[in-house]
């Protein structure tokens, strides 16, 4: 199949429609997103569904990573020093108070950090973040703090802006529906199937923000999405999709930190062969996507952070249309043995991204194209979650998974170890060179550091093979032209509120 054809088929595949109004309320804002969070609590926010909600809103965090600068720079901590290899100290801020009254302390902190990495409960937090570490606190007076990890993490603290503090008595074994936390706004009321809606925190220790509160409303269809911001309807549409992005008025591109890739499940035959995930990295005409069902700004990926993270490899190349050798391996592999002929399921999540079924789709077809038995299914992020999440089912047919990962921390540890080592809970490898060289890039520094995490790309990328890597994405975010907002590389996983004024 053609370029062309390809660039044809997923035009093709696009659709629009339209949706009923909501009034506006003046000082308030209404923010639209592509699907509906299944949790709300503070530990689950490296999601996005989660994340855009709860965020530096609700729940906030020790240090903040500026996404402009790249600086840290204080939250809830004022300062922050090693003590030693293994150990660095906090100074807390004074004043503060969460929304239910209480004050906060180290206590909060001491016990935000066991609720998030205990595994008492699921907290994505930990597990993309925190996993492999053994970590500790120390509490030396209400305002200070000491974090231990084992191994030595020597960017602890930019890992704290990843962690979200709640009041001490928040249950360690259960997640919340009313978060608590010491952000500009409280959380009001969550309607299921409608609506979230927060207001301003009246006890905020920072700046009063100018929106005085948000209802967030869920749509899939991010042409009614846009539509709505068009008609004055809603406000803010964090995603939509690069059709809707006519107006250059109230449509904004950014990169967005995240990297689009298939994970393929190299434990089960056929997947298993090298030759045959070689086949289905060369059966994807990657050219036929940009400028068509995705933006033509999108990137080839061949690693799953972007091109800024340390260690980023750039001497690797992405695998070229070559559907004729696609075939070629897929022959020698049933000449092999290899059970070429078995249903592969291919796994999709509905409103994982702009388009993203419409990929999907044109994937299947590709895939078929070039020899492969495959059956697209698409899930919501509930049911889909159960399939890239340990434990795996023992008995599962072949499997490639949808995903699209978030990394906009400048590192590739906030990926590599819960993606990819054998005690990852979201990897199916077991290569014991693949965990060597996360153990130690873990610990290392400087140039070392980037080394390893260099070759730990390469041996994923060409010598295993354990995904399809597609592309590094970018966002369209519609904005009401009453607001002075514009997106950042940030705003595919938060969206503060305190950084939105009114025209």
């Amino acid at each position: 199949m053609s370029i062309t054809l390809h660039r044809g088929l997923v035009a093709a595949l696009l659709l629009g429609c339209s949706f009923p109004a909501y009034a506006q309320d003046e000082r308030r804002v209404k923010i639209v997103l592509g699907e509906e969070a299944q949790l709300i609590d503070p530990c689950m926010a490296s999601r996005s569904d989660v994340g855009r909600v709860v965020l530096q809103n609700i729940s906030e965090t020790l240090t903040v990573l500026d996404p402009r600068s790249a600086d840290l720079r204080p939250r809830l901590a004022m300062s922050w020093t090693q003590v030693d290899d293994d150990t660095w100290q906090f100074k807390l801020r004074e004043g503060v108070k969460f929304s239910d009254g209480t004050a906060f302390d180290a206590k909060d902190v001491a016990h935000s950090i066991a609720r998030t990495t205990s595994g008492a409960i699921n907290c994505e937090i930990g597990v993309k973040y925190f996993g492999g570490l053994d970590i500790s606190t120390d509490v030396i007076d209400p305002q200070t703090i000491e974090i231990t990890t084992n191994p030595a993490q020597p960017i602890l603290p930019v890992l704290m802006s990843t962690m979200t503090i709640v009041p001490e008595e928040t249950a360690m074994d259960e997640h919340t529906r009313s978060p608590v936390g010491t952000g500009p706004y409280i959380f009001d009321e969550w309607k299921a199937g409608q609506s979230i809606s927060l207001s301003r925190n009246p006890s905020y220790w920072g700046e009063t923000p100018e929106v005085e509160g948000a209802t967030y409303l869920f749509r899939s269809d991010r042409s009614v999405a846009a539509l709505m911001v068009e008609n004055g309807e809603a406000d803010i549409v964090p995603n939509i999709a690069v059709q809707d992005a006519t107006n250059t008025d109230t449509d904004f591109a950014y990169p967005n930190s995240e990297t689009f890739f298939l994970r393929i499940d190299t434990q089960v035959a056929p997947l298993n062969d090298r030759r045959v995930r070689e086949a289905l990295n060369l059966a994807i005409d990657r050219e036929a996507f940009k400028g068509s069902i995705l933006s033509s700004e999108v990137v080839s990926a061949t690693q799953i952070v972007p091109p800024t993270t340390i260690g980023s490899n750039d001497t690797l190349t992405p695998y070229p249309y070559d559907p004729e050798k696609a075939r070629s391996l897929i022959e020698e592999a049933r000449a092999d043995g290899v059970p070429v002929d078995t249903p592969i399921k291919l796994i999709g999540r509905t409103g994982i991204f702009p388009n993203g079924t419409e990929v999907m789709e044109a994937m299947q077809a590709m895939l078929s194209d070039a020899g492969f038995k495959v059956d697209l299914n698409m899930y919501d992020v509930a049911e889909w979650e159960n399939f890239y999440t340990k434990p795996f089912a023992e008995d599962r047919s072949p499997q490639i998974i949808q995903l699209q990962h978030d990394n906009a921390k400048g590192d590739p540890v906030f990926s590599m170890f819960f993606k990819y080592h054998s005690d990852g809970l979201q990897s199916v490898l077991e290569d014991d060179e693949v965990d060597r060289l996360i153990d130690e890039a873990t610990v290392a520094t400087g140039e070392t550091r980037a080394d390893l995490w260099k070759q730990l790309f390469a041996r994923l990328h060409d010598d295993i093979i354990s995904d399809i890597v597609m592309f590094h994405m970018v966002g369209y975010t519609r904005v009401s032209e009453r607001l002075d907002f514009e997106p950042s590389i940030a705003t595919n996983s938060e969206l503060q509120l305190a950084e939105i004024s009114f025209r």
